[in-house]
Parts: structure tokens; C-alpha cells; sequence
């Protein structure tokens, strides 16, 4: 009897020599998104520290080989590191992240209603009850008049960027809340 190569079942836990291959130059594809980005963005993710060093000796080298050697070290550092988070990041990053979107989707329409409507500072606080209240109420009415005024939206922005401070993206820890001071200046005075 004849057994073609279809026919085979493979093993449980079975990888091919070909899907590994795969995995591998994933994993370098991913480092390689790394070595690209920028220094402060880098500093951000979530990294083990080997890796953080060889990512900062790839942008040391000039010499083309020893580039390419740097980028398959990198590579097989990645292999004992959870690429998942990273991704994540990266996705964030580059925008693809459709959590993220959403996220911030949900912040513009809070900000907008807030700006827009006067009982909606209400229902907010109800929802939100550790929002520091005076510095919101400032920075909506500032914002009310900014628009009123034609001028630039500096405290419609600071709406927002307070309410990132309150409702904190998916899948991170939310951060404490505090106003900077020059975010609650009146613009009249």
C-alpha cells in the first residue's frame, strides 16, 4: 500500500520545517518595525532588555552585513519574547487597532457633547464621579467661547486630552487624573 503525502496525518504538536521558517521571519519582520521606529516610541513598548540593546546597536552599525546579521539576532531574540502585546502596539500605533479608533471615536463625541450641550456636564459627572469638575467646567467654557470667538481650539483640545486622562483605553490601567494649570487659564485674562 502506497501513502501519498495528503494522506498523512500529522503528529499533535507537530511544526513543519516550513512553518517554522514562517514564525521565524515573522518574528524578524517584526523586529525589524522596531529598529524603525522612532527612539521615544521605542521606549514605550513593552521590551525585555536584550532586546532593547540590540535594537540600539542595530542603529550603531554602518556596514551592511553586519546589519543584516544584527536584524537575524534580533530575530532570534524575538523568539522568547511574547510578540503579542508588541503587535498590539505597533497596530496602535500605525493606526489599525479598530479598539483604539473606537476609543478615541468615544472621546470626540463625549468632548462634543460636552461642549455642545449644557445638561451633559451633569450625566458626565454622574458617570465619571472623580473628574475634577472646576477644571472641566473652565475648560468648556473656555471652549464655548474660543468658538464664539473664531480663535483657534486650544481648550476644546484640552477637553479632550482631559478626557483621555479619565477614561482610559482599552487594556491599559487608567492613569490619575490631574489638570495642568495652563490648561485652566482663562483666555480673557
Amino acid at each position: 500500500m502506497i501513502i501519498r503525502q495528503e494522506d498523512r496525518v500529522p503528529e499533535e504538536g507537530f511544526v513543519s520545517k516550513s512553518q517554522k521558517k514562517r514564525e521565524m521571519d515573522a518574528l524578524q519582520g517584526l523586529g525589524k518595525e522596531l529598529v524603525e521606529l522612532p527612539a521615544d516610541t521605542l521606549k514605550t513598548l513593552p521590551l525585555p532588555d536584550d532586546l532593547r540593546e540590540a535594537i540600539k546597536e542595530y542603529r550603531r552599525l554602518k556596514a551592511h552585513g553586519a546589519i543584516r546579521r544584527q536584524l537575524q539576532f534580533i530575530g532570534r531574540i524575538m523568539r522568547h519574547v511574547d510578540p503579542e502585546p508588541i503587535e498590539a502596539r505597533l497596530a496602535i500605533l500605525r493606526g489599525d487597532s479598530t479598539q483604539h479608533t473606537a476609543w478615541l471615536h468615544r472621546l470626540e463625541r463625549y468632548r462634543d457633547n460636552l461642549v455642545a450641550e449644557d445638561g451633559a456636564m451633569d450625566a458626565f459627572v454622574r458617570e465619571y464621579p472623580l473628574v475634577d469638575v472646576q477644571a472641566l467646567r473652565t475648560l468648556i467654557r473656555n471652549a464655548r467661547r474660543e468658538h464664539a470667538a473664531g480663535k483657534p481650539p486650544k481648550s476644546y483640545r484640552a477637553v479632550f486630552q482631559l478626557l483621555k486622562t479619565l477614561l482610559p483605553e482599552p487594556g491599559s490601567a487608567p492613569a490619575p487624573v490631574a489638570a495642568e494649570d495652563t490648561l485652566l487659564e482663562d483666555d480673557d485674562a
